[in-house]
């Protein structure tokens, strides 16, 4: 078993140490401790295949009841099942073997149950954490298919803590772009509409200052979204500094309408001099 990560949670935030892994496409298993709570979560190329904690044992039979796919009496019935046989079987094999359920019905709530432990995690502040290499769960286990990003952005959607928003945007004038994808990974995004708006103001130009000024959501909104989209590995902080690109900018612009002029010039004086504009742009912004 070959110990490729681990270190404090107070050092690396439990976000970016999933986007570590999903950045580098990695495969195994990412053990997560505080007090006498273990977590196991699981990965295959930078994905989350499956996870398990402490106190998710009970739900998977509650959340078929709230769904309406189960009925009290059914349940039961599993249960008494699965206390005859000493819990060697599990309680979805036994719901499917019985008919109470379809496998569709259990696949959605184990993903379910795999999201709401996943939320759950990313308040944890304090605590440890290890990843092994190439190390997955066994066949019995029900895999699913969650996105390391969405998983972010949902979670942090759930909370409302300003300390995240100092810890993760320390430096209002700091300036972000959007991130590329790494290792050629494909990414599966979902974003709600005032995240992508947010996100468009984003654009390599200006301060996190600058982008709160333009939002229509307010300040606090605007700086939440902000965290969200970092933390998620969606933004990335630019050297490029507002003042400097601003100046470029500008200093194009003015070479653009100063050549066009002289063009206009040229042209009215029936000179057949005429310079190609854009071609000389093109050589003077180089």
């Amino acid at each position: 078993m070959e110990l490729d990560l681990q270190g404090r949670i107070e050092q690396f935030t439990l976000p970016e140490i999933f986007q570590l892994i999903a950045s580098g496409r990695k495969s195994g298993t990412l053990g997560i401790q505080r007090d006498d709570s273990i977590v196991m979560i699981y990965f295959r190329d930078g994905k989350i295949i499956y996870g398990y904690g402490p106190r998710q044992t009970y739900h998977l039979g509650q959340l078929l009841k709230e769904r309406g796919k189960l009925s009290d009496k059914d349940l039961q019935e599993a249960i008494e099942i699965q206390a005859r046989t000493e819990n060697s079987r599990r309680l979805g094999e036994i719901l499917m073997s019985r008919r109470f359920i379809e496998r569709t019905d259990l696949d959605a709530v184990v993903k379910d149950q795999i999201e709401e432990l996943l939320y759950s995690l990313l308040s944890w502040r304090t605590g440890s954490f290890k990843f092994y290499e190439n190390q997955f769960p066994t066949d019995e286990e029900i895999l699913v298919d969650i996105s390391v990003e969405n998983v972010i952005l949902e979670g942090l959607r759930r909370l409302d803590e300003k300390n995240l928003i100092k810890e993760t945007l320390p430096d209002l004038n700091a300036v972000y772009c959007l991130s590329a994808a790494q290792a050629e990974r494909p990414r599966d995004i979902s974003l709600r509409g005032p995240e992508w708006n947010v996100m468009a103001l984003v654009d390599g130009y200006r301060s996190v200052d600058s982008i709160c000024s333009l939002s229509t959501y307010g300040r606090d909104e605007t700086l939440k979204k902000l965290a969200q989209l970092k933390l998620a590995g969606i933004i990335t902080k630019t050297e490029k500094k507002p003042e400097e690109s601003s100046s470029e900018l500008a200093k194009m612009t003015e070479r653009l309408a100063t050549l066009f002029e002289d063009y206009l010039t040229e042209k009215r004086s029936g000179s057949t001099a005429g310079r190609d504009i854009t071609r000389t742009y093109v050589e003077s912004a180089d």
